[in-house]
């Protein structure tokens, strides 16, 4: 039996680009209202509501586990080729969480 749950923050990025795999201390720490059962496998969904800022905010998930994840921004923009600098205004994030 599935397991679902769901919420919503307010997100920016005032740090740089993260480009280390691993390093989640720029982002922010989300924990599910009620944890999962353990030994689950928790798939998150992420998706931006608003638009306050110019360019797009790359949505990052990092470390889910049971008891919830992290998420960050990685601001994308366009020059003559993609680019991210990191830095993005707040914009609302919602997020559906469920078991495989």
């Amino acid at each position: 039996m599935s397991m679902i749950q769901t919420g919503v923050l307010d997100l920016d990025s005032t740090s740089p680009l993260e480009e280390r795999s691993g390093n989640t201390s720029t982002f922010t720490r989300v924990t599910f209202p009620t944890p999962f059962p353990a030994g689950a496998t928790v798939i998150v969904i992420p998706a931006v509501q608003t638009f306050n800022g110019s360019q797009t905010p790359g949505v990052r998930i990092a470390n889910v586990t049971t008891d919830g994840f992290h998420i960050r921004f990685n601001e994308v923009y366009a020059t003559a080729i993609a680019k991210s600098d990191g830095l993005h205004t707040t914009e609302t994030v919602g997020w559906i969480a469920t078991t495989a």
